[in-house]
């Protein structure tokens, strides 16, 4: 497993594991964040990722790109 910020831009990934405090993970799992979803990674803005999440892109720092495995 390795952490979302790793992920080749434009393929799709399998999320395998949210890790956090609880506060973190409730609060990826309200942005789309869950645990068997796909996410793509469509770009990378200095250490930063926008993510491609159920229908929605996100963006993400890199703390909290971090803490989502794939």
């Amino acid at each position: 497993m390795i952490p979302i910020s790793f992920a080749q831009m434009g393929r799709e990934c399998v999320i395998k594991k949210i890790g956090g405090s609880p506060e973190v993970k409730k609060h990826l799992e309200n942005l789309g964040f869950s645990v068997g979803s796909g996410a793509t990674v469509i770009n990378r803005v200095g250490e930063n990722v926008i993510v491609k999440v159920k229908e929605s892109r996100v963006a993400l720092d890199s703390q909290l790109a971090n803490k989502i495995m794939i």
